[in-house]
């Protein structure tokens, strides 16, 4: 009897773990409503067939969803589509909200046709590189990103394409989502605290 007791026990609090790993995930793209962004640059993002979609420019630079909180340590997942042409991304530590870049943000890639494909789909872009690219294009994908500390791992689809250790950006910042050609569909993006 105190065998069944000892296991019920274990099972329970397996549960109540297992419940509040799942309550920690913080869902910022659902697919139902735009979502709380900031936007910098315009294209024309919308809700379509269960997704947050763009595709066109509203002018010639990119365009991004900015978070309105700062992230520090996370682990994000996010479901997405992306045609062929698709110049898009997740900018993650962002230094400035407003400047949406490269250089002042870990920028995990989509870009199957980027010119140098180093840098493409699954990669960061100058600090990571991935050879062979994978492809995204045409195709429902899933990234799974960590950053904790200075380490940050990418998944695509289950396969890992980054393992790095940097340090050139601050420890936290907000994330944005890049809009940048083609066609680019978010069915879900979700966010925790490491």
């Amino acid at each position: 009897m105190k065998h069944v007791i000892a296991i019920a026990a274990c099972v329970a609090s397996l549960s109540v773990a297992a419940s509040a790993q799942d309550q920690k995930w913080t869902t910022i793209v659902d697919g139902k409503t735009m979502g709380d962004f900031d936007k910098v640059g315009a294209a024309n993002w919308r809700i379509e067939d269960g997704a947050l979609v763009a595709d066109k420019l509203d002018g010639k630079a990119a365009a991004y969803l900015v978070t309105k909180e700062k992230y520090k340590d996370f682990q994000i997942q996010a479901e997405f589509w992306a045609d062929d042409d698709v110049n898009s991304g997740i900018f993650i530590r962002c230094k400035n909200p407003e400047v949406i870049d490269a250089k002042d943000c870990y920028e995990v890639n989509i870009f199957d046709k980027r010119p140098d494909p180093t840098y493409g789909t699954g990669a960061i872009v100058d600090v990571a590189k991935v050879v062979p690219m994978p492809k995204a294009g045409g195709k429902w994908n899933t990234y799974d990103i960590t950053a904790q500390g200075d380490h940050f791992v990418v998944m695509l689809n289950g396969q890992k394409t980054v393992d790095v250790i940097d340090k050139r950006l601050p420890d936290a910042g907000p994330i944005a989502l890049q809009y940048g050609s083609g066609v680019l569909k978010w069915r879900k993006v979700q966010i925790r605290s490491l």
